[in-house]
């Protein structure tokens, strides 16, 4: 793994983890997606947590100097995706996760292991 997409990976788990996400869960999709490499996923219990959430990742982004190249969502905070580059983070309300439930979409994608 790229050592600057690792530090990268593990500062957004660390950013959502700080803010409470819930279900932190990093799908590696290297050799499956030209979309990514990482999908960080979360969820959040309310409107509030979730645009916390997404305002630590995009900070830890800015602090890193890995320009957001996009946010979709953050107006209703129910799926907000944070394009990263090489990490996506989709930071879900947690009725929405269990509606959409990523990780079943990508099984393909092995499971990260975060510290």
């Amino acid at each position: 793994m790229n050592q600057s997409v690792d530090t990268l990976l593990q500062a957004v788990v660390k950013a959502a983890d700080d803010k409470k996400a819930h279900n932190i869960t990093v799908l590696d999709l290297k050799g499956i997606s030209l979309i990514a490499d990482y999908f960080v996923i979360c969820h959040g219990n309310s409107d509030t947590q979730v645009q916390a959430i997404v305002s630590e990742i995009r900070k830890v982004a800015d602090s890193f100097g890995v320009r957001v190249k996009g946010v979709e969502g953050a107006d209703k905070a129910r799926w907000v995706l944070v394009d990263l580059g090489d990490v996506v983070a989709h930071v879900f309300h947690r009725d929405e996760r269990e509606y959409y439930n990523l990780e079943r979409l990508w099984s393909d994608a092995r499971i990260v292991e975060t510290v």
